[in-house]
């Protein structure tokens, strides 16, 4: 008697056309956003039954959910280029949509997978640069919860016409509200010996010293061009430019000017950069490096090969690139 009562319970209605229950419900569930509860509350149903009508609409096809990547992604090459490079992620747009090559999809990726990060009360360091301008702008908000944003590397003066790439930790800290520790000084400076009197200063050294414990590290690489930003702000000159080229440097990063193959290509000029070094890169336990576009085509694959970041964000163009000259010696 009890389970011919409780299979009563169960029937649905005679009075309305199971489908029409159906599209009702699924208005009640994805167009108001109620909770089964509150849609059985409301029509008289039990929750087994909404949850049985959902379920069908599923199958009868009444329902069709679909999920649409923000930046389209290319998941064969990021796991070969985890492969290659021994990467522990990769992020990779693909170039099927029409704003792939813009730094701007890119930077927009990797707003999203900096945000998936669990990051939540810890320290996070970041560079900064006309790319990692455009990571912050994408950056969404709450994207983690307090801990600190910590600067990585000397900065440089103003440059006109030029938004955003000074103040990314700025707007990294605000969207998560983050405590901000700035390094207050050059990215380059005339002396080595002026390099070593500020490093040495408490405050100097202190953020330093954060930037090393950070859990995460946030950066991006500069090609190497009259368009680089070192080069615009007058860090670098343009004789330094022309040695760093004949040198065989393909471009910087956090300020330290690499070959093909991750190495420092100028020690003189390495040591009067101020910030973390390729050995603290290389120590660290997670290193999100976002590039993208032909001129950082050979910096990224020298990072790649040096093993100086574990995590990539690029888009298709640049991995295949990396891809096809992974293993030249």
């Amino acid at each position: 008697m009890k389970d011919e009562t409780e299979r009563s319970s169960n029937r649905l209605p005679m009075d309305e056309s199971r489908e029409h229950l159906m599209v009702k419900v699924a208005r009640m569930t994805f167009q108001q956003e109620l909770n089964q509860s509150e849609i059985a509350a409301e029509t008289g149903l039990n929750r087994w039954q909404v949850s049985r009508l959902l379920q069908e609409a599923r199958d009868l096809g009444i329902v069709r959910i679909e999920i649409v990547p923000r930046s389209p992604r290319r998941p064969d090459i990021e796991t070969a280029l985890q492969q290659a490079f021994k990467l522990s992620d990769a992020v990779v747009v693909s170039r099927e949509s029409e704003q792939a090559q813009s730094i701007e999809t890119v930077a927009q990726a990797a707003g999203q997978y900096i945000a998936s990060v669990k990051s939540k009360g810890a320290t996070v360091g970041v560079s900064w640069g006309r790319t990692m301008g455009a990571v912050a702008h994408w950056l969404p908000a709450q994207w983690s919860e307090g801990g600190e944003v910590v600067q990585i590397n000397g900065t440089v003066a103003p440059i006109p016409g030029a938004m955003h790439h000074n103040d990314v930790a700025e707007i990294f800290a605000r969207k998560a509200d983050a405590r901000l520790v700035p390094l207050p000084v050059p990215a380059i400076v005339g002396q080595r010996a002026t390099r070593e009197v500020l490093e040495r200063d408490r405050i100097v050294a202190n953020v330093l010293e954060r930037a090393r414990s950070a859990r995460v590290l946030v950066l991006s690489c500069g090609g190497l061009s009259e368009d680089s930003v070192l080069v615009q702000s007058g860090n670098v000159q343009g004789n330094e430019l022309a040695s760093l080229l004949a040198k065989g440097a393909v471009g910087d990063v956090l300020g330290r000017f690499v070959d093909a193959h991750g190495d420092i290509v100028d020690a003189e000029l390495d040591a009067r950069t101020i910030g973390l070094s390729l050995s603290d890169l290389k120590a660290a336990n997670r290193v999100i490096c976002i590039a993208a576009g032909k001129d950082k085509f050979k910096v990224v694959l020298g990072v790649l090969r040096a093993g100086l970041v574990n995590v990539l964000v690029t888009d298709e163009a640049t991995a295949t690139f990396a891809l096809e000259h992974a293993h030249e010696r």
